[in-house]
């Protein structure tokens, strides 16, 4: 199954996201905290959000939660996390049995990081949704498979799991046997976009493209995760400035053609 995420479309408002989203062909929709966030400057509830993403016939593969949390203390902590509980229950009320996190950008104890990782996997347990969390390349110290890994082994929690980006893969340098190693039990949700063969920059990661147009191997990737029989949301986050000057109904097709160009025949 094959949702866009929201970030994909970034200035198109959320009504066309949906609206591009659906004629395009996908099969679902990836939503982020900033989508209500950006709803309530204009005056919007998170109901008539719900009410919106409801109407429009769209799966819903993942909601985001506010990133932080993981190395946070004090009051900002109990803000963060009363911020995730509100995403669990946003993703509960839509039929997504999804969350995903961004690792936090800085350092920390990575004891206490799984301590904190099982804490919010318990979080989301009660609202019968399953935590993703992911590695982000750019990221200080949380910045690769085997850390994240490490972490959420630690954390041993039925409820929360890895998310997958391959971005995040290619940009660290993870092995196609690293990710072959990742039994299926461990992932919990995979986002996928393209890295550039040429012109990183050292924590930018608005440059990415749609299968088959960089450097990761697709078709490896996907194979290898069917293997597995992982039969969840892939979704494609691919934040682009260039692709945000575009057309966004060209963006959603021209990116599903892609990918499916690079889908197991």
């Amino acid at each position: 199954m094959l949702a866009l995420h929201t970030w994909t479309l970034d200035t198109t408002p959320l009504a066309d996201v949906l609206r591009v989203t659906k004629a395009a062909g996908w099969d679902g929709i990836e939503l982020r905290r900033i989508d209500f966030a950006r709803a309530a400057d204009k005056g919007q509830t998170a109901a008539q959000v719900l009410s919106l993403v409801k109407a429009s016939g769209l799966r819903v593969a993942c909601v985001g939660v506010e990133m932080g949390w993981i190395f946070a203390d004090g009051a900002d902590r109990k803000k963060l996390l009363d911020a995730f509980a509100e995403s669990c229950r946003w993703a509960g009320e839509l039929g997504c049995a999804t969350v995903m996190s961004a690792s936090d950008r800085g350092r920390g104890d990575l004891a206490r990081a799984a301590t904190s990782v099982r804490e919010a996997a318990g979080i989301a347990a009660e609202h019968r949704v399953r935590l993703a969390i992911e590695f982000n390349s750019q990221a200080e110290q949380l910045n690769n498979l085997d850390v994240m890994r490490g972490i959420v082994s630690k954390a041993a929690h039925p409820s929360c799991g890895l998310l997958l980006d391959t971005y995040h893969l290619q940009r660290s340098g993870a092995s196609l046997a690293a990710v072959e190693a990742v039994p299926l039990s461990e992932i919990a949700y995979v986002q996928y976009s393209d890295v550039p063969k040429t012109g990183l920059e050292p924590g930018k990661a608005l440059d990415r493209l749609p299968p088959g147009r960089g450097s990761v191997p697709f078709k490896e990737i996907f194979g290898l995760i069917d293997r597995k029989g992982y039969h969840g949301f892939m979704s494609y986050e691919a934040p682009n400035p260039a692709a945000w000057a575009r057309p966004a109904d060209d963006v959603a097709r021209e990116a599903l053609e892609a990918t499916r160009a690079q889908l197991p025949r």
